[in-house]
């Protein structure tokens, strides 16, 4: 497990359309054209950082509580890479699955 996750290994990140046919939102990192998904320690950090989001218009988004195993194996199967922020944005980690 990555060392700045906490021990249980819950990260939070946004869900587009939850309940219906939700998915991760995901993001484009212009500077490396990479596709990620954000991740963050807390879901603080993830509620301050919602409006630094590129997201839809019309579309609902919710913080939810995902295990990082789970969060690696999505990312993987869907070709994005994981960067944990932090409340402004800050990219802390760039991670692989």
């Amino acid at each position: 497990m990555h060392e700045q996750i906490n021990e249980n290994g819950w990260v939070w990140v946004y869900v587009q359309d939850p309940g219906k046919e939700e998915r991760y939102v995901g993001q484009q990192y212009a500077a490396d054209n990479v596709a990620f998904i954000p991740a963050f320690i807390d879901k603080e950090a993830a509620l301050k950082c919602y409006g630094r989001m590129a997201l839809e218009k019309d579309r609902k988004y919710e913080a939810q509580a995902v295990h990082y195993d789970d969060l690696l194996k999505e990312a993987s199967a869907g070709g994005f890479m994981i960067f944990l922020l932090d409340e402004e944005g800050q990219i802390l980690d760039k991670i692989k699955p």
